[in-house]
């Protein structure tokens, strides 16, 4: 590399720019770095981004500029900034191919399914870590607030998955603009400039001498905003400069900026501020694009001459504006037929066959009445966004296009239609505001049902769990005589809201969805959901056992490899419920493999929290504690990356499995609060029992009683409270409250015997045993321990060993109270339940064994994050593999990797499993 010059000096800006420069000289070192820059308007955010792109002349720069009118265009921001990638290299070809056709779909190289947008911000990641190989990278994104949503998303989740590679990200945005999109992001507000600094811009700008007051008034009204300085000649006549500006009222400083422009523009001729508007509104800064439009208008070359010279425009290769507000300022304050004039001649010169989607809005800008033709095209353009997976972009053409449609049946349509997109892309203020027009449109009875789901959608998405179900339960009637399909996928839908929220909705709970499906007609030839429906029905209304012949069949029927991602992403959650509730673990296993293996095949990412906290259970009644973990770091990255909201289910049983009271017990309390706000009656049963789950191992049995005493009394979360039941046995035995214990006990006995499998029975003989005497407990125990040998359920399997232990030594059995116990403790410190573990501890110490106190064994100098990557490479994944799954580039995990095989004292990768002293998460295996 040559030497880098010096950029020039910027007034009062010495501290950012050696932050600036921090970043830079960090990517040459090989690291990544990440700045949102806030400010307001003309405070100087362009400017440091033009120095940041000085003193990065040695690394290649990649620089966009959010504009306001390509908003609605999905990934438009992303693709300009990504192009000079695209067009230098086969880039591409060098990403994994699930990540390349993501990419290439989404920017419109060619046609496939609607990518997945986590699979789209992994595989711009991968593409940024590819192009900075050989040389750092620096991407400077400025007027971030006026990106398109799908691009502003990826950036997102780019910039919090860098790490290891030579990325800067700078990112500049407007202070007063309350945008969620940049949340977590570090950052650093650009504030006015210093009195002295402020001085120092004036004296530059300004030679005419000035009256004392009349700087002072100058100085306090720019209060240090650089453009406000520098633009104040082009504002201000000579007198005004002499005597001093006219009041402006209570006009903000932007506004008085605005103004200026405004007032720079009004002076010019008519042609000219025509050329200008129409390069306002043409985004890409085509110069041959303009002209042609230009032409359209009548407007000649000569208009661009007192546009130049007012400094506004400048036209040369591309077209550029002298401030992003000058931009705003020119299109703002043009007239709404000017306007549409302009985008009508900018629609005219766009290639139909190459831009199609610019085309068709600009048409839409221009067409002030209603047009089927226009609306047309909008709608057709909605489905090429979604195609991309451009769903906010979809629901945008979609309300536009409804608005301009005249027969009312099609705009009915497209309201309902653009609603849904909407809720798919997170806006639901902006659904709730269409839907509110909707309905009072002369509306079908379908259309009213179809109105009334999006509504409980709404509701359901705005945290009103209650409104939700009460919606959905209406919808289904009244679908019931229209399209009797899609009532019962609304009651499907109204029983999952129902079971989360069900001690939340008085009149509309999971029983009286039930009575609903119960009373409603099946299909001639009914498909499996259908009998999903109609079992878990039965299981919410009827006993048990009624329940259990139906939801075998149901089960076996899901329990298949011929499954779309449409079933999955609607019924599998209700049956993988159904199953748990079936104590049939071995199916269970099967159907949340399958569930992984298939999300991810399909890279349909965006499911995975709600898939994964689900796996992770399966994984801790198994014993692998440490996958769990891994499954548990993945959910994390993942709502990290997207600012998801789900309850932290897989992390609530993780920790109260480990029993490392100082971890659990604040991250329990904090998920209790949570479920309580929230009306997560699911979230809550799993906490209690959680705790009741943590005391026990504890030894502290009368907290855990106190956790778990009314979990039997909710039927509607069947699994959950009967996981609660047996401790509550356990918790109260202990706890000298026989009686409770023995309740508890008939009520779990009844749903264990209809069940009839190992695990249910194994549980039962558990339960019972704490409740018996002589050689009726023995008998029990030595059942239980048997029964549990026939399952994969590990962790009820030690910690039945424990109890019987515990029972011999109480007996004064000691001899054989240590064989049990010895095995109980050695397979609860293997699998990392610590907390039961030391409760065995303290029985054998108590049989007079000593016993010393171990740790778990895996190697606790690895960060999470290390621990997380060695175990998926402990599986024969390759980096590209563990980068997809993790959300990182392939270089941060050779990073990770080197710092692993150095704490671990390895040379290679199969050296890994040995060296960790885990089993490695089966449910990774790319062999099974």
């Amino acid at each position: 590399m040559g030497a880098e010059t010096t950029p020039p000096r910027l007034y009062g800006r010495r501290i950012e720019c050696e932050t600036l420069d921090g970043l830079v000289r960090s990517a040459r070192a090989g690291h990544s770095g990440v700045l949102l820059l806030k400010g307001e308007p003309g405070i100087g955010k362009t400017a440091l981004l033009d120095h940041v792109a000085d003193a990065a002349a040695t690394s290649r720069v990649l620089r966009v500029t959010g504009v306001e009118s390509e908003m609605e265009l999905a990934f438009a921001g992303l693709h300009q900034l990504c192009r000079p990638l695209l067009d230098r290299l086969d880039r591409l070809d060098r990403l994994p191919a699930p990540q390349a056709n993501a990419l290439g779909t989404a920017f419109g190289l060619h046609a496939g399914d609607p990518p997945d947008r986590f699979l789209v911000g992994l595989a711009t990641l991968s593409l940024l870590a590819e192009g900075s190989r050989d040389q750092p990278l620096v991407c400077l994104i400025d007027d971030a607030h006026w990106l398109d949503q799908a691009s502003a998303r990826t950036l997102t989740f780019v910039a919090r998955r860098l790490d290891a590679e030579a990325v800067v990200f700078v990112i500049a945005t407007r202070t007063s603009l309350d945008d969620q999109t940049w949340l977590r992001l570090p950052r650093l507000t650009v504030r006015g400039l210093s009195r002295p600094d402020a001085e120092a811009v004036l004296e530059s700008t300004i030679t005419t001498p000035l009256d004392r007051r009349v700087r002072e008034r100058i100085l306090a009204e720019t209060r240090g905003n650089p453009l406000a300085l520098l633009e104040l000649p082009r504002w201000f006549t000579s007198t005004e400069l002499v005597f001093g500006p006219e009041a402006a009222g209570g006009a903000t400083l932007t506004g008085k900026m605005e103004d200026a422009f405004r007032r720079a523009v009004e002076t010019l001729p008519e042609q000219s501020r025509r050329l200008l508007v129409t390069a306002a509104a043409e985004p890409m800064g085509d110069t041959g694009l303009l002209w042609s439009a230009a032409e359209r208008l009548g407007i000649g070359r000569d208009a661009a001459v007192a546009a130049e010279e007012t400094g506004l425009l400048e036209l040369g290769d591309r077209v550029l504006f002298r401030h992003p507000l000058v931009r705003s300022v020119v299109y703002r304050s043009a007239a709404a037929p000017t306007r549409q004039a302009v985008h009508r001649a900018l629609s005219e010169v766009t290639d139909p066959e190459r831009d199609p989607d610019r085309r068709a809005w600009h048409l839409a800008q221009a067409t002030a009445a209603p047009d089927e033709l226009v609306a047309g095209e909008l709608e057709r353009s909605a489905h090429r966004a979604r195609a991309r997976g451009g769903v906010a972009a979809a629901a945008t053409f979609l309300g536009r296009a409804a608005r301009l449609t005249p027969d009312v049946t099609v705009r009915v349509r497209r309201q309902l239609a653009a609603i849904h997109a909407m809720l798919q892309a997170g806006t639901v203020d902006a659904a709730a505001d269409l839907l509110a027009v909707t309905e009072g449109e002369p509306l079908d009875d379908l259309q009213r049902a179809r109105a009334d789901v999006l509504r409980a959608q709404v509701e359901f998405a705005s945290r009103r769990g209650s409104e939700a179900v009460r919606l959905l339960l209406a919808a289904a009637r009244r679908l019931e005589q229209i399209d009797l399909e899609f009532a019962l996928d609304s009651y499907a839908d109204a029983l999952t809201a129902a079971l989360f929220a069900a001690e939340w909705t008085p009149g509309a709970g999971a029983a009286d969805v039930a009575r609903a499906v119960l009373s409603a007609r099946m299909p001639d030839e009914p498909r499996r959901e259908h009998l999903l429906v109609r079992a878990v029905a039965v299981l919410c209304l009827e006993r048990y056992s009624a329940a259990v012949p139906l939801l075998r069949g149901v089960v076996r029927a899901f329990d298949t490899d011929e499954l779309s991602l449409a079933e999955v992403a609607r019924f599998m959650w209700l049956v993988e419920h159904v199953t748990t509730s079936l104590w049939e673990e071995q199916v269970w296993d099967r159907l949340t493999r399958r569930h992984v293996e298939l999300v991810r095949d399909a890279g349909a990412l965006g499911a995975l929290p709600v898939v994964l906290n689900t796996r992770v259970f399966v994984e801790l009644f198994g014993g692998d504690l440490a996958t769990a973990a891994t499954l548990v770091e993945e959910i994390r990255a993942v709502d990290a990356a997207v600012d998801a909201t789900l309850m932290p289910y897989a992390g609530i049983g993780l920790a109260a499995f480990r029993g490392r009271e100082n971890e659990a017990e604040p991250l329990l309390a904090g998920a209790m609060t949570t479920a309580l706000a929230r009306g997560d009656s699911i979230g809550i049963r799993l906490t209690q029992w959680a705790q009741a789950l943590l005391y026990n191992g504890l030894g502290r049995y009368q907290e855990a009683l106190t956790a778990v005493r009314d979990a039997i009394d909710h039927p509607d979360v069947a699994a959950v409270a009967m996981w609660a039941v047996i401790e509550l046995v356990e918790a109260a035995a202990r706890a000298g409250e026989p009686g409770t214990a023995d309740e508890a006990f008939k009520r779990l006995s009844s749903i264990t015997a209809a069940s009839g499998t190992a695990w249910a029975r194994g549980m039962a003989a558990r339960c019972e045993a704490q409740l018996q005497d002589g050689e009726r407990a023995e008998g029990l125990y030595r059942e239980a321990i048997d029964l549990l040998k026939r399952t994969t359920i590990r962790t009820e399997l030690a910690r039945t060993r424990l109890l019987y232990g515990e029972w011999l030594r109480r007996t004064g059995r000691r001899s054989e109270a240590r064989e049990q116990l010895r095995t109980a403790y050695d397979m609860l410190t293997a699998m990392g339940l610590m907390a039961f573990a030391e409760r065995a501890r303290r029985e054998l110490a108590a049989t007079g064994e000593t016993v010393r106190k171990r740790t778990e064994s895996t190697s606790d100098e690895l960060t999470a994050q290390e621990l997380n990557i060695a175990r998926l490479a402990a599986t024969g994944r390759s980096n590209a593999d563990i980068a997809g799954e993790l959300f990182i580039s392939s270089r941060t995990v050779e990073w990770h990797m080197r710092k692993v095989f150095i704490k671990l004292g390895v040379t290679s990768r199969h050296q890994l499993r040995d060296a960790l002293g885990t089993a490695v998460p089966s449910v990774l295996r790319p062999d099974q």
